[in-house]
């Protein structure tokens, strides 16, 4: 299937537009047209080469809402025209326990099949995201868009609304509990809003004094500087759940301070190794560390369920493709805390 794109031919060079033939779908496969994806800056880390090697040329984009145009014979959930999304996942095996416990985001078998730079089982071919106007996936890994949710800013609910939902629930946050977010990016700041929507007292952990106006705009009870002694001491074993957002490596030893007995400090964003915290900050209290990485197929609809019911979407700014370096260049510096939104058929909609 002739598919237009957006690719990285290299680690060094810009998005350039590009054509690829798409596989045909099989009898269990869902081909959808892509209206909007959704810019992560897992895109930008996967395509430059930070996290370890990459086929090229590489088409990222793995936060994807589109319309059915076409399904296999053996498609149960879904019809043409309906409204769906796609997340970070498109495959997996299906058999292991991790898939058969709604848990595919850790698949035993070899792993999940990511929705870019990744084999796809059907062919031996690399997966290729978001950043194209079509894309074949099978049937399992779709998800229905609920009605009431703007498909023009919701893209973004499929990796870091996700992201952000599943510690919360697994953690059960709601009325009674204190959760801290650490760190205001396009992570925290869905944090916040789907924290608040269940109930619980939300702070905001920052270096940056400055986010403040922001952290209350998007429903923050209160604040906490990091790089302020008397904010750091006044929060001395707030939080029953920090959800660490921060994308570098960071020293928690400060942050386990913040944790109540029993609490918790879930990384969601660090990915490269961290520096090394004193036992005795874990032992007194009781206090755990733990991770976790977008979420399963049916915590994803629950997700985004919970947000059409709370009327949560992320604070999005609609670009077309030709503005896609530019607009990699302001997440990888600025560090924003709304998210880009890439209109496919507008950018592509005159190119044959």
């Amino acid at each position: 299937m002739k598919t237009k794109a957006y690719t990285a031919k290299a680690a060094d060079q810009p998005l350039e537009y590009y054509e690829f033939e798409r596989r045909e779908p099989n009898d269990t496969d869902v081909v959808v047209e892509i209206l909007y994806s959704g810019i992560c800056h897992s895109d930008i880390h996967t395509a430059r080469g930070d996290w370890g090697d990459v086929e090229y040329p590489c088409v990222p984009g793995h936060e994807i809402v589109g319309k059915v145009v076409q399904v296999g014979k053996d498609v149960t959930n879904f019809e043409v025209g309906d409204t769906v999304g796609i997340g970070c996942m498109v495959n997996s095996c299906g058999e292991c326990k991790a898939c058969k416990s709604d848990f595919e985001q850790a698949c035993e078998t070899s792993g999940p099949v990511w929705t870019y730079s990744s084999e796809d089982p059907i062919d031996g071919s690399d997966t290729k995201g978001g950043y194209s106007d079509k894309i074949v996936v099978t049937e399992k890994f779709v998800v229905p868009m609920p009605e009431s949710l703007d498909i023009t800013k919701a893209a973004p609910l499929l990796c870091a609304g996700i992201t952000m939902y599943s510690p919360l629930a697994h953690w059960q946050m709601g009325p009674g509990k204190v959760v801290g977010i650490l760190g205001l990016g396009g992570l925290g700041h869905m944090g916040v809003k789907i924290a608040k929507a269940m109930g619980t007292e939300v702070w905001v952990i920052t270096s940056s004094p400055e986010k403040g106006e922001d952290a209350r705009k998007y429903g923050a009870d209160g604040v906490v500087v990091s790089s302020s002694e008397a904010d750091m001491e006044s929060a001395y074993r707030k939080f029953d759940l920090i959800v660490d957002t921060i994308p570098v490596e960071h020293d928690l030893s400060q942050y386990l301070e913040l944790l109540a007995i029993n609490g918790t400090i879930c990384l969601v964003g660090p990915i490269n190794p961290m520096p090394g915290y004193h036992g005795s900050n874990l032992m007194s209290g009781r206090k755990s560390i733990a991770g976790s990485g977008i979420g399963s197929i049916k915590e994803t609809q629950e997700m985004l369920e919970f947000c059409a019911k709370h009327d949560i979407l992320p604070d999005t700014e609609m670009i077309t493709m030709d503005k896609v370096n530019e607009a990699w260049d302001n997440v990888a510096k600025k560090g924003m805390s709304h998210r880009y939104v890439i209109d496919i058929q507008e950018s592509f909609g005159g190119k044959k």
